[in-house]
């Protein structure tokens, strides 16, 4: 089953459910998949949609940042029960083992000698770690391998 027809079926489920919290943010992820194919004229593939996902969870953690710095607990909640959710819908993630593996792999065949190199190997990585692994520690280990 592809992964927009799961989350149709979750919605189906929760409406049926009488579950109103996980229907929003399941209408919250169908909105915001309707509107990139609606921007992008075609229909998302399961890489894409992860990627929408991933974008929504940066924001909501950025928005859960937020709110707890200015004492809103009851926002906070909505908003780390939305990532509970859009977890669900993400790939299996990676063990820094096999992230480190990926990486060591990457610079070796890339033949990255320094600094330079860094966005040769990212292009390399991004496809593979993509939805399963956190870019930003990734570009940290890249940058660690090929200036040690």
């Amino acid at each position: 089953m592809i992964l927009k027809q799961k989350i149709t079926e979750d919605m189906k489920a929760a409406m049926r459910a009488g579950d109103t919290r996980r229907r929003d943010a399941i209408r919250l992820l169908q909105a915001n998949i309707k509107q990139r194919e609606v921007d992008v004229r075609v229909e998302l593939s399961d890489a894409d949609v992860v990627a929408t996902i991933e974008k929504m969870l940066k924001q909501r953690k950025d928005s859960i940042t937020q709110y707890e710095a200015a004492k809103r607990e009851d926002l906070a909640e909505i908003e780390k029960y939305e990532v509970g959710v859009l977890t669900t819908y993400m790939p299996q993630a990676m063990t820094a083992e096999e992230v480190d593996a990926i990486v060591t792999a990457a610079v070796s065949s890339s033949g990255a000698a320094g600094p330079q190199d860094i966005g040769k190997v990212m292009a390399i990585i991004k496809p593979k770690l993509a939805g399963r692994a956190d870019m930003g520690k990734a570009s940290a280990l890249v940058k660690a391998k090929i200036s040690g």
